[in-house]
């Protein structure tokens, strides 16, 4: 029986979450505010047959589909968002669960990071997928488990507050979001981004 680790519902995607997601998706590309449904489930290759059912259920397309060491990674959307929730509902309905089944998500690290330093901004700017961090801004950085939480937490950081999306990992043992601004920006947007996760 497959663990349902993570489900989540994104109403509307949000311009710097869905670039930096469309950077490295290897699916159809989705749209700024169009809603999407994350799955992520264990073991990983049970993700084949939920992306079948999830897929034939409604006019949705698939972004994201992964099988990595442990767990297995689907995302969906469209800007039909009853054709997300019915798609969404088909896979609940084919693993036995509902979403409160799902794994909590849990903060592993959350720290803000104010002026940050010429050499420390260069070696993050080295492995980041977004925007840069730029010297003199402030940081925050957070992890979070199960991975696919922190497309969660970036999504919602950046509805709050005008802030730049400089990194976020949703997949792996656990996820990780790097954003960057000023400090009053970057602490309302951590803030959403904390209690986004349940904090």
């Amino acid at each position: 029986m497959a663990t349902l680790r993570s489900f989540i519902f994104l109403d509307q995607l949000q311009a710097q979450t869905m670039c930096y997601m469309g950077s490295w998706v290897k699916g159809s590309l989705p749209r700024k505010n169009m809603a999407a449904q994350i799955i992520e489930v264990a073991p990983g290759l049970d993700i084949e047959a939920l992306t079948d059912i999830a897929l034939k259920e409604a006019n949705v397309q698939g972004g994201i589909l992964v099988v990595e060491r442990q767990y297995g990674y689907l995302e969906i959307h469209s800007r039909d968002v009853a054709a997300v929730k019915a798609s969404a509902e088909a896979v609940l309905a084919a693993l036995g669960k509902t979403a409160s089944d799902a794994m909590k998500p849990k903060i592993l690290a959350s720290k803000i990071i104010t002026r940050i330093d010429p050499n420390h901004a260069f070696l993050i700017n080295r492995n980041k997928g977004g925007s840069m961090v730029l010297a003199g801004e402030t940081l925050f950085v957070l992890e979070t488990e199960p991975a696919a939480y922190a497309i969660l937490a970036s999504n919602e950081a950046e509805k709050a507050a005008n802030i730049k999306i400089v990194d976020y990992r949703m997949i792996g043992a656990t996820g990780r979001l790097y954003l960057s601004g000023t400090e009053s920006e970057v602490t309302a947007a951590a803030n959403a981004a904390e209690h986004a996760l349940g904090r």
